[in-house]
């Protein structure tokens, strides 16, 4: 491992990281800092880091899907997917943890194979499904207990990027992802 910030990860986190072929990110405090902005009209803005959006499409290009299940519906959110090429987004969930398991059904998926990756009490259900549970490093106290793993970027900040790095280094695909932009 060649990755600092990742190379002191125990050996159970990287096997979990090894076996996910679904990413799945709530967006509210995890793809954005959670924040919630509004112009005059009434419109909702979001900010995303360009970080993790690259970390997204890489884990697209090596043949991990990327899904968003978010409680909130907000238009921004769809432009940020459609950007990024991701097929599956799941906007006004209340119940996540049944749109994880409807959608590992409709991809012929176990729940080891995927990773969920949240920051409030809302992803507890899904998290605890997911092979792979990520908190990002400003997540609730109580849903960061029942992680396997919490970033040390902040959601909004790279804490995706951390995620979609762990999974590539997990599965043998960073040195080839480093070698394709020198």
């Amino acid at each position: 491992m060649t990755d600092s910030y990742l190379a002191h990860l125990p050996a159970d986190l990287l096997a979990r990281a090894a076996a996910i072929r679904l990413a799945v990110f709530d967006v509210d405090g995890t793809l954005t800092d959670g924040h919630l902005h509004y112009s005059e009209d009434g419109r909702e803005t979001k900010v995303f880091h360009v970080h993790d959006g690259l970390g997204l499409k890489r884990l697209q290009a090596n043949g991990v899907q990327v899904a968003i299940i978010t409680a909130r519906i907000s238009h921004p959110v769809a432009l940020r997917a459609e950007e990024l090429d991701i097929a599956h987004v799941y906007q006004g969930q209340g119940d996540k943890r049944a749109c994880l398991r409807e959608l590992l059904e409709a991809l012929n998926l176990t729940p080891a194979q995927a990773a969920f990756v949240g920051d409030d009490l809302p992803d507890l259900a899904p998290m605890r499904m997911a092979g792979l549970a990520v908190a990002v490093a400003n997540a609730h106290p109580w849903l960061a207990a029942q992680a396997h793993w919490q970033t040390s970027r902040r959601g909004g900040e790279g804490a995706v990027r951390e995620v979609c790095d762990l999974i590539l280094l997990a599965q043998g695909k960073a040195d080839a992802e480093r070698e394709r932009w020198q």
